[in-house]
Parts: C-alpha cells; sequence; structure tokens
C-alpha cells in the first residue's frame, strides 16, 4: 500500500502510530518532508507542533513511520 508523504503546510496528527515517542498524540504542521537517510517506512518531517488552538508551538524535525501519518488538514496550493 503507497502512503502518500504530507506537502508544506499540511496539518497532520501523530500518534503511537507513527512512533512511540507520542504516547501524547500530536498535531503538526509540515514545513517539508527531508531528504535524510532513513529506513524503509520512515520519514523526517520539519514544522511546528500546534498548540490546542492550532497556532505554532514549537518547531520540530520529526523522524515518523509513513503509515501512521494521518492528514487532517491538506494545502490545497
Amino acid at each position: 500500500m503507497a502512503v502518500t508523504l504530507p506537502k508544506a503546510g499540511d496539518v497532520i496528527h501523530l500518534t503511537r502510530a507513527a512512533s512511540v515517542q507520542f504516547i501524547h498524540p500530536i498535531m503538526f504542521r509540515v514545513i517539508r518532508v527531508l531528504d535524510w537517510p532513513t529506513y524503509d517506512h520512515w520519514v523526517w518531517l520539519d514544522g511546528y507542533q500546534l498548540d490546542r488552538k492550532g497556532d505554532a508551538a514549537e518547531r520540530r524535525t520529526l523522524f515518523v513511520q509513513r503509515t501512521g501519518i494521518r492528514t487532517m488538514r491538506a494545502n490545497r496550493t
């Protein structure tokens, strides 16, 4: 099954399905998918963790499983 990678501006929901680091799920606005070496089915994402209001709270670089990425709001541009 092919998993579509997020694009700049997409808001995604990350849970333990994406990585064990997300004991508490987060919302994340993607800046870009990084072209860094990784294991099969994993990806590096650069972006902002969002607070409860949907505002950028912290810039982060995350290592997640592609199949655990859930797009909540796609950037249409």
